[in-house]
């Protein structure tokens, strides 16, 4: 099954919508807050900087970045018009953002327009990310700085245990929304063979227990898919919902995905 963000713009609206809420309640955990604070730390801006987010979604990192004092533009873009609409609704109060609908593998900004490029968990989605970073590279100022960050999501469990059937969900939304699960693991290639140089990197684990609002998503998500591609039937596809629900009163839930970010720099 393909990455449905691969081509989110078709997708049926209902399911954008739903997808949209779920990207604001993961900008809201603070454990997700923590990481990209972390990561976004690394980035150098000079005064009056303009930044620019690839794959922004609802615009949740786009309005982080406006919010730092040596920002003077956010630049956000995204293939969804509903995300978009979204974003814009979200950063209304915001006076140096900007959101727009554009595809990160043919960015319509000029050579040398901006001083940063953030991509927070989007290469995975994307058929073809050595052109995202192609074009990232040409759109940034010598000196200026690229941010990715991304799940390695070969990680995702759920399981606590051999075979278990919550993990069959996780196995299902990895196939339905991740173009590229390992994708992650090749930065380290793919980001100098962009002509980047590597700054740095670090490790991020994620892990929730008693409150796995989250995690839980990726079971729904996953238990739907199932169901969609006839592997099972409307009652399981309710009954594996329902044990991870369990789970989490009972406070036996257990859900992790490790996270990676690099930042690099356009030779100056």
């Amino acid at each position: 099954m393909p990455d449905v963000y691969a081509t989110i713009a078709d997708v049926d609206v209902s399911m954008q919508e739903r997808l949209a809420e779920i990207l604001e309640l993961r900008a809201a955990d603070p454990q997700q807050r923590a990481m990209l604070d972390s990561y976004l730390a690394e980035i150098e801006l000079p005064p009056g900087a303009r930044v620019l987010e690839i794959g922004c979604g609802t615009g949740a990192v786009t309005r982080v970045l406006a919010r730092r004092p040596d920002v003077a533009e956010a630049v956000g873009i995204d293939l969804s018009p509903v995300f978009v609409a979204k974003a814009r609704a979200l950063g209304a109060a915001l006076d140096n953002v900007t959101f727009e609908e554009g595809d990160g593998r043919a960015l319509r900004s000029p050579d040398h327009d901006v001083d940063a490029v953030v991509l927070h968990t989007t290469l995975c989605h994307i058929p073809g990310p050595e052109r995202v970073l192609a074009e990232a590279f040409r759109v940034l100022r010598p000196g200026g700085t690229l941010a990715v960050c991304d799940g390695d999501y070969v990680t995702i469990t759920v399981a606590l245990g051999e075979a278990d059937p919550l993990q069959e969900c996780i196995e299902a939304v990895k196939a339905a929304f991740l173009n590229d699960a390992w994708l992650v693991r090749r930065l380290p290639t793919l980001l100098p063979a962009a002509g980047f140089e590597v700054l740095g990197s670090r490790s991020h684990g994620y892990l929730q227990t008693t409150e796995p609002e989250y995690m839980t998503t990726l079971v729904d998500r996953g238990a739907d898919a199932l169901a969609a591609g006839g592997r099972i039937g409307p009652e399981l596809c309710a009954s594996l919902k329902a044990e991870a629900r369990r789970r989490a009163r009972a406070g036996e839930f257990f859900g992790f995905i490790g996270f990676v970010s690099f930042t690099a720099r356009k030779p100056a």
